[in-house]
């Protein structure tokens, strides 16, 4: 739409429940990675340690509350989230059908600095990598919650191939979303016109 004088008016691209379930997504996942770490110290699966600078909790068991209270949080906001995209048609609108062949073309295609990325439009690699991160989600808080109550809930960490399993389950899970949050945040900084609209909604319509 545009105005008297022919310029383009911003519209609204991001819906309001869009933008408010995913600042409080990020906040969650990042209280749960960082307080994650701390937990990883106290018994590390592989031969490193997270720098303690870069944790949260102070100690095991505070890491543990911290830890714990995000999880809630992210499921809570998360089923929400996941309802609104299903029922609004959001998913189905934005993220597919999903082409592995054009994401690769994307990845390519932004390693020298020539993606097109429009604000309000998904292209195949961010499609992919949004779905692919969805998914890690889920994954990482059933793992976790296979971890955490290994008796009360036995079949889901049976499902999980044992507790030695799912932590080494969870803990790729979790290097899966670290490694979509250096991407994301590269790209929402890096490209002019994308952070904005996350917290005003509005942008010029892509055409």
């Amino acid at each position: 739409m545009a105005d008297a004088a022919g310029a383009e008016k911003p519209q609204t691209i991001h819906p309001l429940f869009i933008r408010v379930t995913h600042w409080v997504n990020a906040f969650a996942i990042f209280v749960m990675v960082l307080s994650g770490w701390r937990i990883y110290n106290a018994s590390p699966l592989f031969g490193f340690e997270f720098p303690p600078g870069f944790t949260l909790g102070g100690w095991l068991a505070g890491a543990l509350a911290w830890h714990f209270a995000a999880m809630w949080l992210l499921a809570l906001n998360g089923m929400a989230y996941l309802a609104y995209g299903i029922v609004s048609g959001h998913f189905r609108r934005d993220f597919f059908p999903i082409s592995f062949k054009r994401a690769l073309n994307d990845v390519v295609l932004a390693g020298r600095g020539r993606l097109d990325h429009a604000p309000g439009r998904y292209n195949a690699a961010q499609r992919l990598l949004y779905v692919g991160v969805i998914l890690a989600v889920i994954v990482a808080i059933f793992s976790g919650l296979a971890i955490w109550k290994p008796v009360q809930l036995q079949g889901l960490t049976a499902l999980m191939g044992g507790y030695d399993v799912a932590r080494l389950v969870h803990f790729f899970a979790m290097a899966a979303i670290v490694a979509f949050l250096v991407v994301h945040i590269a790209l929402a900084v890096g490209v002019k016109g994308v952070l904005a609209p996350m917290f005003t909604g509005r942008a010029e319509a892509p055409r």
